[in-house]
């Protein structure tokens, strides 16, 4: 009778609380390069306060897992930007998560399932970065600044009509 339904209710949310979901559970959207991979769109930029600490809680959880992940800063190169808007649309702000193409979500949905003991699951086969070494060349911020340019954007010509032109080598901020 009662008792039973509510045996059954109870059950039904602790299965529901206990549930660990897997990658098949969340949407299928893979940012270039991605199908095999965890990609990590994040900002440094601090003039949103909220934003900066939310980039920084999810790459610390990714740090602290210690697997190979790439980050993509929107803050410092217009590509990323751009593939995220195509991915999601306009107006997304980062941080951004996708592992194996799959996307899991910003900082309100990744640091939940950390809270939960679900997102180690959504791991599983991606492999380990056991390195403690900081780059020497960008300090691990995976960009530097260009060496045909020095960050300039400009490269000097041997011509009247155009002494400079915009620099092949680096992205708008002046960086490869």
């Amino acid at each position: 009778g009662l008792a039973q339904d509510q045996l059954r209710i109870e059950d039904a949310r602790d299965t529901k609380e206990h549930h660990h979901p897997s990658l098949s559970d969340f949407q299928e959207k893979c940012p270039p390069g991605g199908r095999d991979t965890v990609i990590f769109y994040t900002t440094s930029l601090t003039g949103i306060r909220r934003t900066f600490e939310d980039c920084n809680a999810v790459r610390f959880l990714l740090r602290s897992f210690k697997i190979n992940f790439h980050e993509r800063d929107v803050s410092l190169h217009l590509k990323y930007r751009e593939e995220l808007r195509k991915i999601l649309g306009q107006g997304v702000i980062p941080p951004k998560l996708f592992v194996r193409g799959r996307y899991i979500g910003g900082a309100d949905e990744v640091l939940p399932l950390h809270e939960q003991g679900s997102l180690r699951k959504l791991f599983e086969g991606i492999p380990l970065d056991l390195s403690k070494s900081t780059c020497v060349q960008c300090a691990n911020v995976r960009f530097v600044i260009c060496l045909a340019c020095h960050g300039s954007r400009r490269v000097v010509r041997d011509n009247e009509e155009e002494p400079w032109i915009r620099c092949p080598e680096c992205n708008e901020n002046g960086l490869i």
